[in-house]
C-alpha cells in the first residue's frame, strides 16, 4: 500500500524532495562513514564524556599553545621604541601572570556555580539580563572564529620556519588544515580528544625541557646562548619614547600579551563534556592549565631575553644587519623557534621537535573553539537566538552544523587576511575580555543574591570569598578591556566590534522571528473546532494523462469523502487533451473532468489561478489539491519526473486554505532500490540516530493460530 505524505503536515517537505534526500544520502553514505565513522546511537552520549587527561588538551590547548605567539607579540610592540624598550618585557609578563591567575580563580567559581555548560552566556543572562547575555554570546562567537583563524595561521608560520613551501602557500595550507580539523571534530569530541592529547603533551613536555635546559646552561654552566637574530639591530619607529607615549606603548604590549588568556572560558562552556564529578574535574583542569600556561609563558620570555631575540613589526625595513635592512626576502621566525635554536642549536633533534610540536599544537589549539562554538551555538539555538538546526546533534553526537559553520567563517577570515597571524591577532582579545568582564560582574550579582537568603555561616564565608575573587576579576578584566579597546581599536579591533554588533543584531532578529511565529501559531484557549475546521472541503485531482498513478490518486481522493471532487487538467497540447477526454468518457469515470485553457502553454499559472478563484468564491472552504507523483530509485531519474509537481507545490504552499497531498506511485526502480537498501544493514536513514532505536512490533498471529 502506498504511503501518503501531506506537505501541509510534514513541514512542507514534498515526497519527491524526501526521496531525493534519501537517494543522495545513499550515494554519500560510504564516503561519509569513511571520513567521520559510523553513526552513534543517542543512548551512547555518555561514552563520549572526557576524563581530565583528555579534557586538558581538548579545552586548554588554546591557552597552552598561545605561549608560542604571545611572547612574540609583546616583543613586536616593544620594538617600536627600539631595543631599549625590551627590558620592560619581564614586567609585562608579570602583569599577564597576575591577570591569568585572576581569571583562572574567577572561572573556578563559575564552573561550580553554573555547571550546565552555558558558561559566560548563562551567567550574564541569569544575573544581568538577556541583553547582556546576547552581548557575551556575540563576543564569544567572534572570538571563537578568531581563535581558529589565529591558531591555524600561527601554526602555518611556525611550520614554515622548517618547511619553506608552507610559507609560500600559507592560505592554501591554512584552509586545508581547517578542513582536516573539521573532519576530526565531526568524528566526535572523545575521538578528537584522543588525537589531540599526544601532540599537546609532547609540546608541553618539550617546552619544559627547553626551559629547564636553557636555565641550566645560563645559571649553572654560564653558557652564552645566542638566537639567530642576536646580531641584528632594530631601527625604532619612534626614538626615545617617554611619558604618555611610553605608557601607551607598554599598555599596547600588555594587551598583545593578553592573547595568552584566550580560551580560558572554553572550560566553563564545556563542563557537560567532563566526566563526573563535572564541576570538580573542570575546576582542576582550569588550575592545571593556568599553572602550565604561566610557567611556559614566563620561561619563553626569560629565554628570549637571555638569548637576545630580536623581533620587529616590519622586519624587512626595521631589522638591520651591519646597518643594512635585511630586505623583503627575510622570513622572521617566531620567538619560540628562535629560542629553541639558541638553547638546542639550529637543526638539532630537539629544535625540530619544538618546531613540529609547536606547529601541530597550534593547529590543534583551534579545537578549543571547535568545542566551545558548537556548544554555545546549541544553547543559543535552544533559546531561539540562532537557527534551531544548530541544536541538533550529528551522526557522531557532535553538533555538526555548528562545527561546519565555524570552519566556514574561519576559512573566510584566513583568506581575507592572507593567513597573517600578526594582522589577525589585532582583531583578537576584544571579544574574550568583553565576556570576561560581564561574566565576572554577573557572578558578583549571583553571590549577592544568594547571600541575601543564606544563613549557614560556613556557606556564607565561602560565598563571601568567592564574591571577593569575582569582584577583583571583574575590576581587573574590565580595566584590561579598556586598555585593549584604546590601544587596539585603530589596529583592527574595530573589525571584531563590528562582528559582535552583527551577531547581536542577527540574534535579536532571529529571536523576534521565532517569538512572532510562536505567537501566531499558538493554539487558542477553549473549544477551537469551529476555528480550525473549514465549512467544506473541495478536492481537486491534477491530471496530465490517464494512467495508473492518476487512477490511484482518484481512488484516494474518493476515500476522503470531500464535499466536492473534480479532476483538473491543463490544455497544452489540443490533441493530447482530446485523447484524454475521449479516454475519460470511454472508461466512464464518475469524477467530472475540468480542462483549463493555456494559450501560452503554461501549466503552473492556470492551476494556481483556478485554485485562488475557488478560494475567492468560498473563503471558508478548504481546497485539497491531490497530485500523483512517481517514486524513482535513482537520483538522476528525479530530473526526468515530477518537475511540474515541485513547482506547483512551491507556489501552492503560499496560498492560504490550500492543502497539497502527494499520492506516490512506486516505479520498478524504486522497488529495486528499496530491496538494495534493506540488504545494507549498516545504512541509517536521515534522522534515525536522533530518533533513537525503533522498537520491533510483535508479529500478528496467523490465521492458523
Amino acid at each position: 500500500m502506498a504511503i501518503l505524505r501531506t506537505s501541509g503536515v510534514v513541514g512542507g517537505r514534498s515526497p519527491v524532495r524526501t526521496h531525493t534526500i534519501l537517494c543522495v544520502s545513499k550515494l554519500t553514505d560510504v564516503p561519509k562513514r569513511i571520513l567521520i565513522g559510523r553513526a552513534l546511537r543517542s543512548d551512547r552520549l555518555g561514552e563520549t564524556l572526557l576524563p581530565k587527561r583528555i579534557a586538558l588538551p581538548v579545552f586548554a590547548s588554546d591557552p597552552l599553545s598561545s605561549v608560542a605567539y604571545a611572547p612574540g607579540e609583546v616583543l613586536l610592540v616593544l620594538s617600536i621604541a627600539g631595543l631599549s624598550a625590551y627590558h620592560f618585557s619581564p614586567w609585562i609578563a608579570l602583569a599577564v601572570v597576575v591577570l591569568m591567575f585572576t581569571v583562572v580563580a574567577s572561572y573556578r567559581q563559575n564552573v561550580h556555580a553554573y555547571p550546565s555548560g552555558g558558561g559566560d552566556y548563562e551567567v550574564a543572562t541569569t544575573n544581568l539580563g538577556p541583553k547582556a547575555g546576547r552581548t557575551v554570546a556575540s563576543a564569544l562567537l567572534v572570538d571563537y572564529v578568531l581563535t581558529v583563524a589565529v591558531s591555524i595561521s600561527s601554526g602555518v608560520e611556525n611550520l614554515g620556519s622548517a618547511i619553506p613551501f608552507v610559507v609560500e602557500h600559507k592560505v592554501a595550507c591554512a584552509v586545508g588544515i581547517i578542513v582536516l580539523l573539521t573532519l576530526m571534530n565531526l568524528r566526535g569530541v572523545k575521538e578528537s580528544g584522543k588525537l589531540f592529547a599526544i601532540p599537546t603533551y609532547v609540546f608541553v613536555a618539550s617546552v619544559f625541557i627547553m626551559i629547564a635546559w636553557g636555565a641550566f646552561r645560563a645559571l649553572v654552566l654560564d653558557d652564552t646562548m645566542r638566537a639567530p637574530t642576536a646580531d641584528f639591530e632594530i631601527k625604532p619607529e619612534h626614538q626615545g619614547l617617554a611619558g604618555f607615549a611610553l605608557v601607551f606603548l607598554l599598555l599596547r604590549a600588555f594587551s598583545s600579551g593578553c592573547a595568552a588568556l584566550t580560551g580560558v572560558e572554553a572550560i566553563s562552556n564545556g563542563v557537560p563534556a567532563f566526566r563526573k564529578p563535572k564541576s570538580r574535574n573542570a575546576a582542576t583542569t582550569l588550575a592545571l592549565m593556568g599553572v602550565l600556561a604561566v610557567t611556559m609563558f614566563c620561561g619563553i620570555i626569560g629565554l628570549a631575553m637571555a638569548s637576545n631575540v630580536r623581533m620587529a613589526e616590519k622586519p624587512a625595513h626595521d631589522l638591520l644587519l651591519n646597518g643594512t635592512p635585511v630586505g623583503a626576502d627575510y622570513v622572521q621566525n617566531p620567538v619560540i623557534t628562535q629560542v629553541a635554536a639558541a638553547v638546542f642549536g639550529d637543526g638539532t633533534f630537539f629544535f625540530v621537535l619544538i618546531a613540529a610540536a609547536t606547529a601541530l599544537v597550534l593547529f590543534l589549539a583551534a579545537n578549543t573553539a571547535y568545542n566551545g562554538f558548537p556548544v554555545l551555538g546549541s544553547i543559543l539555538a535552544q533559546d531561539r537566538y540562532l537557527p534551531r538546526q544548530l541544536h541538533t546533534r550529528g551522526d557522531r553526537l557532535a553538533f555538526s552544523n555548528g562545527i561546519v559553520l565555524l570552519a566556514g567563517a574561519a576559512a573566510l577570515l584566513v583568506w581575507v587576511y592572507a593567513a597573517d597571524s600578526t594582522r589577525l591577532i589585532q582583531l583578537y582579545i576584544v571579544g574574550v575580555f568583553v565576556s570576561f568582564t560581564l561574566s565576572q560582574t554577573g557572578m558578583v550579582r549571583h553571590w549577592n543574591r544568594h547571600l541575601a537568603t543564606e544563613t549557614d555561616p560556613a556557606k556564607r564565608r565561602r560565598m563571601i570569598r568567592s564574591r571577593a575573587i569575582n569582584t577583583f576579576g571583574a575590576f581587573f578584566t574590565g580595566l584590561v578591556l579598556v586598555v585593549v579597546l584604546v590601544t587596539k581599536f585603530t589596529h583592527g579591533a574595530w573589525v571584531a566590534l563590528l562582528g559582535m554588533v552583527i551577531f547581536y543584531v542577527m540574534m535579536t532578529a532571529i529571536r523576534r522571528h521565532y517569538d512572532r511565529v510562536a505567537e501566531e501559531i499558538a493554539a487558542p484557549e477553549g473549544p477551537s473546532d469551529d476555528i480550525i475546521r473549514p465549512s467544506r472541503v473541495h478536492s481537486v485531482v491534477l491530471v496530465s494523462k490517464l494512467h495508473r498513478p492518476t487512477l490511484r490518486a482518484i481512488a484516494y481522493a474518493k476515500l476522503l469523502r470531500s464535499d466536492t471532487l473534480e479532476a483538473l487538467s491543463v490544455n497544452v497540447d489540443p490533441a493530447e487533451t482530446k485523447a484524454l477526454k475521449a479516454e475519460w468518457d470511454r472508461r466512464g469515470i464518475d469524477v467530472p473532468l475540468k480542462v483549463l485553457d493555456s494559450p501560452y502553454r503554461e501549466i503552473t499559472r492556470p492551476i494556481i489561478e483556478y485554485v485562488k478563484g475557488l478560494r475567492r468564491e468560498s473563503p471558508r472552504d478548504a481546497i485539497s489539491v491531490i497530485i500523483p507523483e512517481y517514486v524513482v530509485g535513482h537520483w538522476y531519474e528525479h530530473f526526468l519526473h515530477n518537475q511540474s509537481a515541485l513547482r506547483l507545490k512551491g507556489r501552492l504552499l503560499f496560498t492560504p486554505g490550500v492543502m497539497v497531498t502527494s499520492v506516490p506511485y512506486q516505479l520498478e526502480s524504486s522497488e529495486v532500490a528499496r530491496k538494495r537498501a534493506r540488504k545494507r544493514q549498516e545504512w541509517n536513514a536521515p534522522g534515525s540516530v536522533r530518533r533513537g532505536p525503533v522498537e520491533k512490533r510483535p508479529k500478528e498471529p496467523s490465521a492458523k493460530s
